[in-house]
């Protein structure tokens, strides 16, 4: 029986274990115990180390020095090809390949860096990221690598005989060339060269201090708060705004100390965009906007700016009833300090959503144990497209941290479609962030014939199971493991010729469509009831429980879109024109326009902002994505959010494609009609609106 056959087997003929917590009995698949149960030690010291991820080479840290040559020496060897073949086919066919030699490595040691616990790993990778990543420079501006790609898109006969795939790769390659400014004269090629060597240092260096905490002196703040931050000898480290807590002062120090304004973070900051504004007019665009923008679903700052000041204008009236609810919470916790501050609306928030709904999260957690959740992925992914998860156990050396788990992917007539390592839980040194690697991307090998298998990982920060029970999760916890399943998901199912452009590398305003869309999978009580069940007693989880639920998130919803709204400004503004003035001056006059509550003189909280990075001029993204993800639930699933014909379809139209195909089409394909920007702003507003009936139905049910 092949290896395909036989996972299809095991996922259509499953057999129910049981785990047993205090004497109770629940029963789960097999995805779902594997999850429920807590990782055995592994006895590995006999068996062959295969290397992480099953590469060879990895086996120890000195195989990153292994594998970055052999990448290298692969690369030249097919730049020596595309650059001396004829325009053709074979062409996309040899950049694709180049790039999938060099991502493979880079890729896989861009997750290391991070999330390896043993510091010599992470070593190894980032010299690894390095060395690759400035042989991704040179390749860029290489006159005769551009000029082969250059010939087939000039070559009209040629062209006209590629499929719409292969044509939309060689011209995404062909835009990579020209942002990197290689139809320049040698002078500002070198140049442009310069400036994204300056532009790497300077985000890691942004990067890197946005996160450092900043201190004060003990005797400089009551004592009696001491013991809300760290300490350091005579000092007081605050390395966060300490949102959640219930003391309005804790909230306002936090805030005015670790937001408090740093020389060398400000000049690092006008540096940064100031180089960026000037490689993209050196490449010739208006502005660093106008640059990141093209392919996305917006293509303009213009349009980014419309959406966002329409947004506003449809939000002004909830958002200031929000405010003064707020307000009169605070009012009534703390009738001696009642202005409403920047610092207060994350906890007044919570207050409200809790009082009004009765949503304390360990009320819920018992019923949202990780293996009932990865069951209730694993059937709703089964009724929609035909896919199964399946627990495999690794091989010695193959993942990082002895519980991570591992998921093969089957579908039930194509069989294996790829992996997903889980590395879910806390430790030390991790990265206390949930999100989606692409370790390596899906192609279909010319090489060999076959098709190279998606691998990712997903990255949670969840608790341990203990003794006495699994690891139980909280809403928000359940609702981010379904996010980022989306993203795996939307990882697995691209079918894409090229690596290039599989699963989730797309314009970033659709990237996290998929994502988005899960969250509305995960609010609604027809699939949350299929899989929340108590861990102890099998108990489902009340239908109202999941309506408060929902109905809660609405509250002060229009406050927390317009805060969005308020960073997605900023975002487009320091990356569109300069202006001769400081961006603590830009950011106190768009929060003052987009946001409402008033700039808290000497903070800089843009110094924080370290999406800036990552996101430049696309921070707006979410909220886009947001809207579409919400006019695909409300048209094509809400009826049946089970249904598999509009689960084909969607993957068919939206997940199948990766970056191969242009967004608003994809999003046109799915929805059937040409979605405007005042639809998009339609959807975000209405998901505001409270849904009262249904909460009194179920209420009283």
């Amino acid at each position: 029986m092949s290896a395909s056959k036989r996972l299809l087997y095991i996922a259509n003929h499953r057999v129910f274990w049981t785990s047993i917590w205090r004497r109770k009995v629940t029963t789960w698949s097999p995805v779902g115990a594997a999850f429920n149960a807590k990782p055995l030690r592994r006895l590995e010291s006999f068996d062959k180390n295969v290397g992480l991820f099953g590469v060879p080479e990895l086996n120890s840290p000195a195989g990153f020095e292994v594998a970055t040559k052999k990448a290298l020496k692969d690369t030249q060897e097919l730049l020596d090809k595309v650059c001396s073949s004829p325009p053709g086919v074979v062409t996309v066919e040899s950049f694709d390949q180049l790039s999938d030699g060099l991502c493979k490595v880079a890729d896989l040691a861009d997750f290391v860096k991070v999330a390896h616990p043993d510091p010599s790993f992470r070593d190894a990778a980032e010299k690894t990221c390095i060395e690759i990543g400035t042989v991704v420079e040179k390749l860029n501006t290489n006159v005769d690598l551009c000029r082969s790609l250059k010939n087939l898109l000039d070559e009209k006969k040629v062209l006209d005989q590629l499929d719409p795939e292969t044509r939309k790769v060689a011209e995404l390659f062909m835009f990579d060339f020209e942002i990197s400014g290689i139809h320049l004269d040698e002078k500002q090629r070198k140049e442009a060269v310069k400036l994204h060597v300056q532009l790497l240092d300077l985000s890691n260096k942004f990067l890197m201090g946005s996160h450092l905490p900043n201190r004060i002196a003990k005797s400089a703040i009551p004592e009696h708060i001491h013991r809300h931050f760290a300490t350091e000898g005579s000092y007081v480290q605050i390395g966060g705004l300490h949102a959640e807590s219930s003391d309005d002062l804790v909230r306002e120090i936090a805030y005015r100390i670790f937001l408090y304004p740093n020389a060398d973070m400000m000049d690092c900051l006008d540096d940064l965009l100031k180089c960026r504004n000037k490689l993209a007019k050196l490449v010739g665009y208006e502005s660093y906007a106008h640059r990141a923008l093209q392919g996305t679903m917006a293509k303009t700052p213009e349009t980014v700016m419309k959406f966002l000041q329409s947004l506003t204008d449809k939000l002004s009236d909830r958002t200031a009833i929000d405010f003064e609810m707020m307000k009169d919470m605070k009012t009534k916790l703390n009738p001696h300090n009642v202005e409403l501050m920047p610092w207060d609306p994350p906890y007044f928030s919570g207050v409200l959503r809790a009082e009004r709904y009765n949503i304390e999260p360990s009320l819920y957690s018992p019923f949202f144990s990780l293996g009932s959740c990865m069951e209730g992925l694993n059937n709703l992914f089964t009724q929609l497209y035909g896919v199964s998860l399946n627990s495999e156990h690794p091989s010695a050396g193959e993942v990082w941290n002895e519980d991570v788990h591992k998921l093969v992917v089957v579908h039930e007539t194509e069989g294996l479609l790829g992996y997903i390592y889980c590395d879910f839980f806390q430790r030390a040194d991790k990265p206390h962030q949930d999100c989606h690697f692409t370790i390596r991307g899906g192609r279909q090998c010319q090489e060999s014939g076959q098709y190279q298998l998606p691998v990712v990982v997903l990255m949670l920060s969840l608790p341990h199971p203990t003794k006495s029970a699994p690891t139980l999760l909280t809403p928000g916890m359940m609702e981010n493991l379904f996010h980022e399943m989306g993203h795996a998901m939307h990882s697995m199912l691209g079918r894409t010729r090229y690596q290039h452009i599989t699963g989730t590398r797309c314009s970033t305003d659709f990237a996290e469509v998929p994502s988005i869309l899960m969250e509305f999978f995960a609010a609604d009580y027809r699939v949350v009831n299929q899989f929340a069940r108590h861990y102890q007693t099998g108990q489902p989880l009340p239908q109202n429980m999941v309506t408060r639920l929902c109905e809660s998130k609405k509250v002060c919803g229009a406050a927390d879109t317009q805060l969005q709204i308020f960073y997605s400004a900023l975002d487009q503004i320091y990356h569109g024109e300069p202006q001769n003035r400081s961006t603590t001056d830009i950011l106190k006059d768009t929060q003052q326009k987009f946001y409402g509550l008033p700039y808290i003189p000497n903070t800089a909280w843009q110094l924080r902002f370290g999406h800036l990075i990552g996101y430049g001029a696309k921070y707006y993204s979410y909220l886009m994505s947001r809207a579409v993800a919400s006019m695909v639930w409300k048209q094509c699933f809400v009826k049946d959010p089970l249904n598999r014909d509009m689960g084909e379809r969607y993957r068919r139209e939206m997940l199948a494609h990766g970056g191969g195909k242009e967004p608003m089409l994809m999003v046109e394909g799915m929805l059937q009609r040409r979605p405007s920007i005042d639809d998009f702003v339609e959807a975000l507003v209405s998901d505001l609106n409270p849904d009262f009936e249904t909460f009194i139905m179920d209420s009283t049910s």
